[in-house]
């Protein structure tokens, strides 16, 4: 396995992992404090867009190599 294909590799291992663990950490605050249903689409809005971020760069990078 060439170093680059074990960045690519763990960089999608490891943040796949990380986004359950942030979803975890927005949750547990919001349900100590009895946050309301607006204060926790925020929370997870937030988190959510981070995450349609990162599948985008992944789609886009791909779809540039395959041109």
């Amino acid at each position: 396995m060439s170093i680059s294909a074990f960045e690519t590799w763990s960089l999608n291992v490891c943040v796949t992992g990380l986004i359950p663990y942030m979803l975890f950490i927005i949750y547990r605050p919001g349900k100590d404090t009895n946050a309301g249903s607006f204060g926790y689409f925020v929370r997870f809005g937030a988190v959510g867009l981070g995450v349609l971020g990162f599948l985008a760069k992944t789609v886009i990078v791909e779809t540039m190599l395959h041109i």
